[in-house]
């Protein structure tokens, strides 16, 4: 992939495309429950119905949910390999909808391929090389699409 209309972003904090990082500190209120960040939800999610859920949802900061929600030692739901892609894309859909500032940011990137750039993560990420699925980046690009097609109605 040629890094032509390529955007890429990784940490929370990074300027400007932080707040595309499921660690960016904007709450998220999905599923009748307010979460301190995306991560939070996404991660609380894997235990829905039980404590697990709960204990995801109360940690301090996003990396103690990614921590918490990798643990295998906690029961992952059944059916979650099957639902983790639409549940990323309706937490995003959220946090994007539910903030103005940054959903200008991510409309404002236009046509351009957006790519979690890690060498973490090759499911969600690039796999820092390019070969990973790029998962994230996909799901906002599709949470563009649907906010940029709300937004003409």
């Amino acid at each position: 992939m040629s890094n032509e209309n390529v955007i890429n972003f990784y940490r929370g904090n990074e300027i400007p495309y932080g707040p595309f990082s499921n660690f960016s500190r904007h709450t998220v209120f999905y599923n009748n429950v307010l979460a301190k960040t995306s991560e939070h939800i996404f991660q609380a999610m894997k235990f829905e119905g039980t404590q697990h859920f709960q204990d995801v949802l109360n940690t301090k900061t996003p990396a103690d949910s990614a921590k918490m929600g990798r643990d295998r030692k906690r029961p992952l739901r059944k059916d979650w390999e099957d639902v983790k892609d639409e549940l990323m894309y309706e937490i995003c859909l959220a946090k994007f909808t539910q903030h103005k500032d940054i959903q200008k940011l991510l409309l404002e990137t236009g046509e351009a391929t957006l790519v979690e750039h890690t060498g973490n993560d090759s499911y969600w990420g690039d796999g820092g090389d390019g070969s990973g699925r790029n998962q994230l980046g996909k799901t906002l690009m599709r949470v563009r699409e649907t906010i940029r097609n709300n937004n003409k109605n």
